[in-house]
């Protein structure tokens, strides 16, 4: 199971969290393998220990994978989620109130971003 957190604008126009996993089915070799999903860039980013990120939305719709690090993340209505090693955040609040984060260690964050195309499905699957 790859846990998968999603950060949505609800119908208040304010950021929420839905938690839950990346739907995967029987592949080859025996994997399991989600369905693919259409992106149109994929980067590299490392946040030094310590660091945090002011009131903000996600830029663009994506995916962000957490290789190191672990962050508390608080949106302005105050629900929270953690994000560690291995989790996946959909972030899909592209506008609204907005979401903030804090590295809660000395470790650094370092993660991949994925940009969803227009239009992409990503397999969530809420718990």
């Amino acid at each position: 199971m790859i846990r998968c957190v999603r950060l949505f604008t609800g119908p208040d126009e304010g950021s929420h969290v839905e938690v839950g996993r990346l739907d995967l089915a029987p592949g080859r070799n025996d994997d399991l393998v989600s369905a693919a999903m259409a992106s149109t860039r994929v980067t590299v980013e490392e946040t030094a220990g310590g660091g945090t990120l002011a009131w903000h939305t996600a830029p663009v719709r994506q995916l962000v994978i957490t290789l190191a690090g672990t962050l508390a993340f608080t949106t302005r209505d105050g629900e929270e989620f953690t994000l560690a090693p291995g989790d996946v955040l959909l972030a899909e609040d592209t506008v609204g109130s907005g979401h903030q984060w804090r590295l809660m260690d000395a470790d650094p964050w370092r993660r991949i971003y994925i940009v969803l195309a227009d239009g992409s499905d990503v397999p969530f699957v809420p718990y």
